[in-house]
């Protein structure tokens, strides 16, 4: 598997959330009394509100990002620190997530990409980073799944659009379901906006079977 990237290149690449203010903008509607419904198995401690620090959160998850491909360890380090600070800090848990995925931890990487995932609903990458992990992990039908929970929150996202595309196909699984875009729509787009020229060769190709 690629290893992780700030912008999405390869789609079997788990996705980095930079903690800008646009994600902190997203975020702070999640600082509300449901969080304490999240997952029960979390290693971090949660804190009162009087001890969070999310501000410090976000700008430890952007520096870690900085480390991602150069020092994983070093990124992984800031991201469990920024967690100590704001456990509800969404990008944290993702970016946390994409390293273990890069070193074949499946079981935790799904863990952190859960937290992102729930606080951050609006937002496709913990969708797609999950879906990842799920279809590493031999779990097609629940990776299908989970990928088409990206596009309901995104429909036109194309990284999902490729990895969906591409799992389908690569597992017979080309008739639609109505569950998601149609197969041919999606060979469409990624034909059209393809991340890469590989990728808008590939689908023109898978596309001509479908004529």
């Amino acid at each position: 598997m690629s290893k992780p990237v700030r912008q999405f290149i390869h789609t079997r690449s788990a996705s980095i959330i930079a903690s800008t203010a646009v994600a902190a903008a997203c975020l702070t509607m999640f600082v509300i009394p449901g969080c304490a419904s999240s997952p029960s198995s979390s290693p971090y401690a949660p804190l009162t509100e009087s001890q969070r620090d999310p501000a410090r959160a976000q700008r430890l998850t952007l520096e870690a990002t900085e480390f991602i491909d150069s020092d994983p360890e070093q990124a992984e380090k800031l991201l469990r620190e920024a967690l100590t600070f704001d456990l509800y800090h969404g990008p944290a848990h993702n970016n946390l997530g994409a390293i273990f995925l890069q070193q074949g931890l499946l079981f935790e990487a799904a863990g952190e990409f859960e937290w992102a995932r729930k606080l951050m609903p609006g937002h496709p990458d913990p969708r797609l980073n999950l879906a990842l992990t799920l279809e590493q992990a031999g779990r097609t039908d629940e990776a299908i799944a989970t990928y088409a929970t990206a596009l309901e929150v995104y429909p036109e996202h194309l990284p999902t659009m490729q990895a969906l595309s591409r799992l389908r196909i690569m597992t017979g699984r080309t008739a639609d379901t109505g569950s998601e875009p149609t197969l041919a729509f999606m060979l469409d787009q990624i034909a059209l906006r393809g991340e890469s020229d590989h990728w808008k060769s590939w689908a023109r190709v898978q596309r001509l079977e479908f004529d």
